[in-house]
């Protein structure tokens, strides 16, 4: 996945129709799109290779299963264009192995740490750091780490050495990007904030800005 913009658009437009012209405005400035179970269920699994003509799509599918069912989900996805699976980490190291197993060197896995919303606290925060040093062991590429507490994002960052951490929660959780990269994310993403604007493209590019300033 390349490493330009810093930026990853969070694409949970459920309309199709829309989906495909918010990846055609922001084509060539984004880093790479993520899309999750919402648009998929309405537009179908071949969406993910139809955005792959754009850029990178990253299949946000927070993979929480045993091995077998970890493989046949990474497989499909890897198969219809996949640059990247994010799945979970909490499952345990089989799982994890056999996702970066099936990914091979066609894909990366991301493994999530914590999650961006205010019940991440509760669950998945009190385990992160196990989480990610678990991770690291299997061999995933990277992590997901909160925008929205960005001293998650350092605490991770100590633990998995120069792997990378992709950081949710900008914009309509409340994150900043700034703080996210200063705090040692090295991409951040944002959904809402950007497809759901009248001009998603200028709203990328502000937040691109944003990004370049503390870098």
């Amino acid at each position: 996945m390349r490493k330009s913009s810093r930026l990853i658009l969070a694409l949970d437009e459920t309309d199709k129709s829309k989906a495909l012209a918010i990846a055609g405005s922001v084509a060539g400035l984004v880093d790479a799109i993520k899309i999750n179970w919402p648009l998929v269920l309405s537009a179908g699994p071949e969406i993910i290779t139809e955005l792959s003509k754009f850029s990178d799509v990253i299949c946000d599918f927070k993979v929480a299963d045993i091995p077998n069912t970890v493989h046949l989900i990474v497989e499909g996805s890897v198969n219809r264009g996949a640059a990247a699976v994010i799945v979970h980490a909490f499952p345990g190291s089989d799982s994890l192995e056999e996702a970066v197993k099936t990914a091979g060197d066609r894909a990366v896995i991301y493994a999530v740490t914590e999650m961006s919303h205010p019940g991440g606290k509760e669950f998945t925060a009190p385990n992160a750091e196990a989480l990610a040093q678990m991770g690291v062991k299997c061999g995933v590429a990277g992590f997901i780490a909160p925008a929205t507490r960005p001293e998650r994002i350092a605490a991770i960052r100590k633990i998995i050495g120069d792997r990378e951490i992709l950081s949710p929660g900008v914009g309509a959780q409340g994150g900043s990007a700034a703080d996210a990269i200063k705090a040692g994310a090295d991409y951040v993403i944002v959904g809402r904030a950007i497809y759901k604007a009248e001009n998603p493209r200028a709203v990328a590019e502000q937040i691109c800005k944003e990004i370049q300033s503390v870098l």
